[in-house]
């Protein structure tokens, strides 16, 4: 079988953030309104102020307002909920991101629930997620909805397809199975989803006309797990030791892509797949999150 076409992310988030680059000066030409982004850092992990610090660039070359508030790591959690009330009263500000992981002492719950559901672009909110289970319009968990994208733009047919979803989590591996199992384009499919106390999982992922990995474990999918022919979605973003780069560390995702990619018909590169895709995905709910807001709330 010849290599797998690579399903390039960066390529597909470029053309994604052109058009909201025009939706973007429409909205300030005609509305008087730029869509602002506030993102809160509690903290000094280094991952998340990389991602931050990609959020607040990608925002910069489009033409979103983006204001960062980043807080000590020991801030009592009084203090992050008030900020969060006076985001979610201040007009400028359309979308709220609180960056995750949080240090321990502050309740990702509380501090989540804390968002106004209608500036909550991150997606994870309970009101959109309950939105997005029974298939009303909210805003969407951006990595999913980007894994959504990825698979539209690149011609993969869901409709009937046996989705295997590796990973249950919240905010990845149970919003994306719900997603691909309602009855609308770009989804219709037969979803399963597989975690640590699945039986035989390679038995299972050989089983996926899509096989998406999201369970954060360093290049544990290898060909023998996926069927000839699978479109392969790598979700996971790892840093491994590597001798031979410059940092000491190499950045691989959850599927061994050297030899899955010999296999299936499709495959995301890490890094260079879904991780453009999330940022640009809350690039496009913080416009959305905009747009609503000149028709008030509903």
């Amino acid at each position: 079988m010849m290599a797998a076409q690579i399903i390039d992310g960066n390529k597909i988030a470029q053309q994604i953030r052109q058009e909201l680059a025009g939706e973007i000066r429409e909205l300030k030409e005609v509305h008087g309104v730029t869509p602002g982004l506030a993102v809160v850092l509690v903290g000094d992990n280094p991952a998340s102020q990389v991602y931050v610090r990609n959020k607040n660039k990608a925002c910069h070359d489009i033409g979103i307002y983006s204001r960062q508030h980043t807080l000590d790591k020991n801030l009592p959690e009084q203090e992050l909920l008030a900020l969060i009330d006076r985001l979610n009263a201040d007009e400028r500000i359309h979308g709220i991101l609180v960056q995750l992981p949080l240090p321990q002492q502050l309740s990702e719950s509380r501090i989540l629930y804390r968002i106004d559901p209608h500036k909550d672009v991150d997606g994870l909110h309970p009101v959109n997620l309950g939105k997005l289970m029974i298939g009303e319009p909210g805003f969407l968990p951006c990595t999913p909805f980007g894994v959504l994208k990825l698979l539209a733009c690149s011609g993969a047919r869901t409709a009937g397809a046996h989705v295997v979803v590796v990973g249950r989590s919240n905010m990845v591996g149970k919003p994306l199975a719900n997603l691909l199992l309602q009855k609308r384009p770009g989804a219709d499919a037969t979803v399963t989803v597989c975690h640590s106390r699945t039986r035989d999982l390679a038995a299972v992922t050989r089983q996926a006309d899509i096989l998406v990995a999201a369970v954060g474990k360093p290049e544990m999918i290898g060909a023998d797990m996926v069927k000839e022919g699978a479109v392969v979605i790598d979700v996971g973003i790892n840093r491994v030791p590597d001798s031979s780069s410059k940092s000491g560390t190499r950045l691989v995702g959850d599927v061994k892509f050297a030899e899955v990619s010999q296999k299936c018909a499709a495959i995301t590169p890490v890094p260079g797949g879904v991780g453009p895709m999330t940022i640009t995905m809350l690039l496009y709910n913080t416009v959305q999150a905009a747009k609503n807001s000149l028709k008030g709330k509903s």
